[in-house]
């Protein structure tokens, strides 16, 4: 593709930094009228044609606004930066590409066109995602994980927003590691995640915060109506009966439910207070927060 001596300058400012991205001209319109051979690998025209695809045509539609306002501004004569976007390749795969765009001026300082750089950023957002993944997921059960939880929890505080906190605990997890072994163990929390899945409503946050322990947030509940969700849980649980691999045993669990107020530490003590009182009474139970009302399982 042929540039001019204007063009030329812009573009060895916007290149600055690599040499293998794709480059593209533009009509004030926004069509593209001359382009690098890595453009056909998005399925559109190669390089050459007399007539090019418009730049939303690379563009999901989801994405086309934002697109289309940066190609306005670049033309308005603004340094618009990168901006993100996915875009369906021949090969009908998402992928997701940034762009830069920069308005070409005629000599008395009209514009006729922009120039853009495109790169694929696809590698690392699925760092990204796996990075996150890796941070805030708990790889077994694939619930969150503590730090999940805690970010939630504190945001819940922040924004004064009414609910509680319940806890459960795997009863003698630890006992059925030794006698049943690993996986069985990896079992029960993963038949109890899935219980948890069911049981719960699906604003409910759950995660796997310990070993054998799991918080669940339950935003916009009475502690009454956190009580009825929570004590279901426990009684499914010991009835269920359910065989984890070739091992036959009642699984159950001791849960607390203290109110989302205060700070986390509160928030927190009060409710490992509750479940500490349900495994002294016996396990297989429910117990609220102190000064509210004790309910069994």
């Amino acid at each position: 593709m042929n540039f001019t001596f204007q063009e030329s300058s812009v573009l060895y400012g916007m290149l600055a930094e690599s040499t293998t991205d794709v480059i593209l001209k533009t009509d004030p319109n926004g069509f593209i009228v001359h382009a690098t051979a890595a453009l056909a690998d998005l399925g559109e025209r190669e390089p050459g044609s007399p007539v090019g695809p418009h730049l939303l045509d690379l563009v999901v539609a989801e994405a086309r606004p934002l697109v289309a306002r940066a190609h306005a501004r670049a033309m308005a004569g603004e340094d618009v930066g990168w901006v993100e976007f996915p875009a369906i390749g021949r090969d009908n795969r998402r992928r997701w590409f940034e762009i830069r765009l920069r308005a070409l001026l005629r000599h008395d300082g009209t514009p006729y066109g922009a120039l853009g750089v495109m790169r694929s950023v696809d590698e690392l957002r699925s760092l990204s995602e796996q990075l996150f993944t890796a941070t805030y997921s708990d790889p077994l059960t694939g619930l969150t994980n503590r730090t999940a939880f805690v970010s939630m929890l504190e945001h819940m505080l922040a924004a004064r927003m009414d609910g509680c906190l319940a806890l459960f605990s795997i009863d003698f997890f630890r006992t059925i590691n030794m006698q049943y072994g690993q996986s069985v163990g990896d079992g029960v929390l993963t038949v109890f995640a899935d219980l948890l899945r069911e049981m719960l409503r699906t604003e409910d946050i759950i995660s796997r915060i310990g070993s054998e322990r799991f918080a669940v947030l339950l935003p916009r509940v009475s502690p009454e109506e956190a009580e009825a969700i929570c004590r279901r849980v426990v009684t499914t649980l010991a009835d269920l009966k359910q065989p984890v691999g070739d091992s036959h045993f009642t699984m159950t669990a001791s849960a607390s439910v203290a109110r989302i107020e205060t700070s986390l530490d509160s928030t927190m003590e009060r409710a490992e207070m509750a479940l500490f009182v349900a495994k002294a009474k016996g396990r297989n139970r429910l117990e609220m927060e102190k000064g509210a009302r004790l309910a069994t399982g």
